[in-house]
């Protein structure tokens, strides 16, 4: 396959265009019996086929694509703590000390990124470090509440003033943000295609371009076949979203597909770093707009809008762009080099669908937009269960399947997104007619003071003049202002 087929690939992203090399690997031709037969190359399929080939077990993985092709090569590359999920939500369905736990494992996520990137030198990362969730809203309250929150959960975190945000990121929109140093931002293609590498020289046997048609889950041995080989296997793993419908609809009906479009900038040159100063990933929003960050030097990726049906993402090109002009207009009309999209499966509650749907079947799916943490998290989980019996996977059987409502399911997400950016936008003008009402009350204020201040310093100043005619009569202290009101009689008496 060449470079332009393989870009094509994965969507013609610009992390496409700077992979690392990524030979294709052939279908599956023969029979094979294993331990352990992984479907879906993503990222959860990926950490799950490389633990279990650690722990020594037989394990082959099937992809029907490329590997990585899906959104697990196309996101931002955002490393977060947490879970799409808010925090007050997983704490109204499970209570505080399951949802400290939940956030731990989230954590655990994050870091197993980090040292995978470390232990396997996995090449093309690019890694920078921390996650600012801007405010676009004078909302300091909610936002000392949230940090205050994810402090109890034992989450690395500090809330940033409205001055200190706009010192680094030069943005009249913005008001305060939570600063979540431990995050991490990385180029997500060359990592999952590491991880493949990875789970290779740990003995996994990786397959592209081999759609599993069909399972039989019944018996020790599960039967997965293929359109050219079949796999028997003890443990079934299936890893995947909307794109697993044809072979578990079930499943892919309990997600509602979202998808995402992002832009690359070309260079913008050192106006970039003038107008951002911060260096990691930046959202503004608990939603799709606006998610962004420096790659490449000085070019911008900026990812927004959401649509649960896919679109060419070419036709959002004029809304992605307005939205960096309205974000920093120093930047002036920015020229996009790349344009691509990723879509993603949402649960009903937002938290990943995670466990055993049966004997020796598994399930990791539902990532929403914490993908690069969650995926490691769950494919470590699935491994641990069934390399060591593990049961820490229980800890989300409160999130079951919940069916997303089919297409009308879909029409009222899209509904609610365009709903909320609409009611984010009035929230936003109203913050920023309050904000620039105050900066001009200030200024006045100010200027007042400067009036007042000038007239008391000329006062002292003709005060402390000699007169220069008085009466021995008149106190020291009226002496001058005595000598300005004669200074003012003198024209009227010369009229007269």
């Amino acid at each position: 396959m060449d470079e332009s087929d393989s870009t094509s690939a994965y969507g013609g992203s610009w992390f496409a265009t700077t992979m690392v090399n990524a030979p294709p690997r052939p279908p599956l031709a023969v029979d094979l019996d294993v331990e352990v037969c992984v479907i879906g190359g993503g990222l959860a399929g990926l950490t799950t086929a490389r633990e279990i080939a650690r722990s020594g077990w037989s394990v082959v993985l099937i992809e029907a694509g490329r590997i990585a092709a899906n959104a697990s090569g196309r996101n931002t590359g955002f490393v977060l703590p947490g879970f799409a999920a808010s925090p007050d939500s997983i704490i109204a369905r499970v209570g505080f000390g399951r949802a400290k736990d939940l956030w731990a494992l989230s954590q655990s996520g994050l870091d197993y990124v980090r040292n995978a990137i470390r232990d396997d030198a996995i090449s093309g990362i690019d890694a920078q470090d921390g996650w600012l969730h801007v405010s676009k809203t004078d909302n300091g309250d909610a936002f000392t509440r949230l940090a205050g929150l994810v402090g109890e959960f034992g989450g690395e975190m500090e809330g940033w003033p409205t001055d200190q945000v706009r010192a680094v990121l030069r943005s009249e929109r913005y008001f305060h943000a939570i600063h979540y140093p431990r995050a991490l931002n990385i180029h997500p293609l060359n990592y999952a295609l590491g991880l493949a590498t990875a789970s290779e020289r740990a003995g996994a046997r990786l397959f592209e371009h081999t759609p599993a048609l069909s399972i039989d889950p019944a018996g020790v041995r599960k039967r997965v076949v293929t359109p050219s080989a079949r796999l028997r296997a003890n443990h079934v793993v299936l890893c995947g979203n909307v794109q697993i419908a044809g072979l578990m609809p079930q499943i892919a009906a309990a997600l509602i597909p979202i998808t995402t479009y992002v832009i690359t900038t070309a260079p913008l040159g050192p106006g970039l770093a003038e107008a951002i100063g911060f260096r990691g990933g930046v959202s503004d929003t608990d939603l799709a707009d606006n998610h962004y960050r420096i790659v490449g030097g000085d070019r911008l990726m900026w990812s927004g809008r959401a649509t649960t049906w896919a679109r060419n993402p070419r036709r959002y090109l004029r809304a992605l762009t307005a939205d960096i002009w309205k974000t920093y207009p120093q930047l002036g009309k920015v020229t996009v080099d790349h344009a691509w999209s990723g879509t993603l499966g949402n649960s009903i509650h937002c938290m990943p669908q995670l466990g055993e749907l049966g004997p020796g079947v598994w399930l990791a799916s539902g990532f929403g937009g914490h993908g690069l943490n969650t995926t490691a998290m769950a494919g470590n989980l699935i491994a641990r269960a069934i390399v060591e019996g593990d049961h820490t996977w229980r800890l989300f059987t409160p999130f079951e399947l919940v069916w997303a409502g089919g297409t009308v399911g879909r029409a009222v997400a899209q509904m609610y997104y365009w709903t909320r950016r609409l009611r984010d936008t009035a929230a936003e003008r109203r913050s920023r007619a309050a904000d620039l009402a105050l900066r001009r009350a200030r200024e006045a204020a100010a200027s007042t003071a400067e009036d007042v201040q000038s007239t008391a310093a000329q006062d002292e100043t003709e005060l402390a003049t000699p007169p220069e005619a008085v009466s021995a009569d008149e106190p020291a202290p009226l002496a001058a202002i005595m000598n300005r009101r004669r200074q003012k009689k003198r024209p009227e008496e010369a009229e007269a």
